[in-house]
């Protein structure tokens, strides 16, 4: 791997935790106990197949992103299922200024990109997808890494 350094993430956009089928509403209602204000609610299909609820944390810019499958060949569905049917870490998402530099720029240094380019997310974003086994010769660092570039609501 280079040397050569970039630095293209502005901050951790959210932290994303998967949420079994059946269980959105009470987890929402928990982090509204914890003082969470839910901020943006949608249903995403195409390949994520996902109800999503975004919460902010405080007066901050962090999100907490909870992700409930819609159906049992979301992606969602297929991890909770691998974690014996419990929700948990889904990923953490970075926000970038421009999506399309970051890919190409992660792409040419032999990291795994999932999507084969950047593509629309939810709340009118673009996002792109690393791998957990995140590089093709230097080992993986574990974790589900999304990049999102901020959209237009």
């Amino acid at each position: 791997m280079s040397n050569e350094s970039s630095v293209f993430a502005k901050h951790i956009d959210h932290v994303a935790i998967s949420v079994p089928i059946g269980q959105m509403d009470a987890q929402v209602a928990l982090y509204k106990a914890m003082g969470f204000e839910v901020v943006h609610e949608e249903e995403v299909y195409g390949g994520d197949q996902v109800r999503e609820v975004l919460l902010r944390v405080g007066d901050s810019d962090n999100l907490i992103q909870l992700l409930q499958p819609l159906t049992p060949e979301s992606p969602v569905a297929k991890q909770i299922e691998k974690q014996g049917g419990r929700g948990g870490l889904a990923h953490v998402a970075y926000r970038v200024e421009d999506i399309q530099a970051t890919f190409d720029d992660l792409k040419a240094k032999g990291f795994n990109i999932i999507d084969p380019a950047p593509r629309n997310g939810s709340r009118g974003t673009k996002v792109f997808f690393m791998h957990p086994k995140s590089h093709t010769t230097d080992g993986s660092l574990g974790v589900l890494y999304e990049f999102v570039q901020e959209g237009k609501e």
